[in-house]
């Protein structure tokens, strides 16, 4: 199985290979953690914000795949929240391949109508675009996404900092569509952070901002247990 990170970040995808992991070893614990290999895009941008670096990611994830890879994988996992190429790499590699922004709306979608909250404001119309071509925008999909100023590669930069600010924004959302069933944390870099934005969620409903917690969504969690079932 391969993780193809579309960015330029080698340390993003060793860090995204440790968290899927560590997802699995949770999930399964005593049994084998299967092999998986990551792969950093060739000339991919630095971090994916805006449409251009989106095209940007989408070109240097084609031609990252164009390189010897040795044993085909099983299935492709695509390292970013936004899932730039996974459509033409699915054409040209005719083998299972998923994005973790669909990998999170398909949890998502199945618990009812649901948000995302993530990093860069380029990002709210990109992913309600993405979810209306994946057919899950609508009340009972997609409801809205509720972005930060901030880029996911600027929140990792200063975690505590983030926490913080993601969670007022998942306040703002729940606050804006209370309806919303659960909530997706996007974004590649934002990856294992749930618990810590569930706390301060949690301490938004007890001075009661919120009515209740939702069910929280890590996107790079969502991508892990895809790939796990696309393996059987």
């Amino acid at each position: 199985m391969l993780v193809l990170n579309p960015n330029a970040r080698e340390a993003l995808t060793h860090g995204l290979i440790a968290q899927i992991q560590a997802c699995w070893a949770r999930g399964s614990p005593g049994a084998m953690v299967p092999a998986l290999r990551g792969m950093t895009a060739v000339h991919g941008p630095d971090y994916i914000a805006d449409e251009c670096s989106y095209v940007h990611a989408a070109h240097a994830l084609l031609d990252t795949w164009r390189q010897d890879l040795g044993e085909r994988p099983q299935a492709v996992l695509v390292a970013c929240f936004g899932d730039p190429g996974v459509w033409a790499l699915r054409e040209v590699s005719g083998l299972p391949v998923m994005g973790l922004a669909e990998a999170a709306m398909r949890e998502a979608e199945a618990l009812g109508p649901f948000g995302i909250v993530t990093g860069g404001q380029a990002w709210g119309p990109m992913l309600m675009r993405l979810a209306r071509g994946l057919q899950c925008a609508g009340p009972q999909g997609l409801v809205a996404v509720q972005t930060v100023e901030s880029s996911g590669g600027t929140l990792a930069s200063d975690p505590e900092a983030a926490w913080d600010e993601l969670a007022r924004a998942m306040v703002s959302l729940l606050q804006a569509q209370p309806q919303l069933r659960s909530v997706i944390l996007g974004g590649a870099a934002l990856g294992g952070w749930v618990p810590a934005v569930r706390e301060r969620l949690g301490q938004s409903a007890a001075r009661g901002d919120i009515a209740a917690v939702p069910p929280i969504i890590d996107s790079v969690e969502a991508g892990a247990r895809w790939l796990l079932q696309a393996r059987r």
